[in-house]
């Protein structure tokens, strides 16, 4: 009926126009709709544990109790580490005052070197001091809190999707008769998904293992939180290896100069851009059902609604919004080629 009544531009207007006012309304609701959004990408994950355990006739509080306890681990695990490591730095950024200070100040006689001793540069390298360098360390510390204060609802969101998930997975396969293509959609969702979060801390791993390792070999501290920092980023496309480069950079030109800082960026491009840009595309392929464009924006806008945590589950939240507007909808097949980048299969 709106094909017919309205002009298509109209319509793609509204359209618009109820997508932005969506995506306000997910920003205001963010800090709740975040962890739902973890959560359930956390349960998809590991759902072919859940899948197993089902197939060979495991007690129902075994299918809930057993991946609810994998997603537990790791997620604890890796915010322990963050914690004591934040805390290590937090009370490592002080002994870097007297390097900072020196460093400033050689840059200072550097650029006055070069004749650029103007009042305004003067100014901006005045403006550096070791004092700001140690609060961004110890806000880091801070960020790790927060995170804690946030995990107690995450963690009671996946014991009730661990609760549910046995008798949703029901509840979808009775409705594929009558609702097969939203059936289909939400299948087409959690396979990759799960096939994208695999694939990520795979190669997560290898870049996360690669770079502790260049990390010790330069001796820049902390290397085990670097490590963890590279895990994380890795989830976030396109521009993450950069984001968990810096710190570890910067640290390495106090320690031991802009030698270290410059080695330490050449083995960052060395493993993370030859694993990410060209070994791990040829294993997620056209899995994930976006394209490179298609990547990049939803990094953009999402990042925007939802903050870091946002970027992180940019790939998951995208999917889930193609299965229910689009793979839902058998008309939308031009849509979702232009999402994927390919040409749709013919009928």
């Amino acid at each position: 009926m709106i094909q017919q009544g309205f002009p298509r531009a109209l319509v793609v207007l509204l359209g618009t126009a109820a997508a932005v006012v969506t995506l306000a309304g997910i920003q205001a609701v963010g800090s709740i709709l975040g962890p739902v959004v973890l959560a359930l990408t956390l349960v998809i994950a590991v759902s072919p544990v859940r899948n197993w355990l089902s197939r060979h006739r495991a007690p129902t509080w075994m299918q809930i109790a057993i991946p609810l306890a994998i997603v537990l681990l790791v997620l604890l695990g890796m915010v322990a580490i963050l914690s004591l490591a934040a805390a290590q730095l937090a009370l490592l950024a002080p002994t870097y005052a007297t390097q900072f200070n020196t460093m400033v100040t050689d840059l200072r006689h550097w650029a006055a070197g070069l004749g650029y001793g103007s009042e305004q540069l003067n100014q901006v390298l005045s403006s550096l001091d070791a004092g700001k360098v140690i609060e961004v360390a110890q806000g880091l510390l801070s960020s790790v809190m927060s995170v804690l204060s946030s995990l107690f609802l995450i963690v009671v969101l996946l014991l009730a999707m661990s609760l549910d998930a046995p008798f949703f997975s029901r509840i979808v396969n009775a409705a594929a008769v009558e609702r097969p293509d939203l059936t289909r959609a939400l299948q087409t969702f959690t396979y990759r998904t799960r096939r994208y979060l695999i694939v990520s801390t795979f190669f997560g791993l290898i870049c996360a293992a690669l770079d502790v390792a260049a990390l010790y070999a330069l001796s820049v501290p902390l290397p085990l939180l670097w490590g963890v920092l590279a895990l994380i980023t890795n989830y976030i496309p396109n521009i993450g290896f950069v984001l968990g480069l810096i710190p570890p950079a910067l640290l390495g030109l106090l320690e031991g100069g802009p030698k270290t800082m410059l080695l330490v960026i050449i083995a960052y491009l060395a493993i993370n851009v030859v694993v990410q840009s060209f070994i791990q595309p040829k294993f997620l392929g056209d899995a994930v059902g976006l394209s490179t464009t298609a990547t990049f924006l939803s990094l953009i806008v999402w990042a925007w609604v939802l903050g870091p945590l946002g970027a992180l589950l940019a790939i998951p939240l995208s999917l889930l919004v193609r299965a229910l507007l689009i793979d839902s909808d058998p008309k939308s097949k031009w849509t979702a080629a232009l999402l994927s980048g390919s040409l749709p299969e013919p009928e």
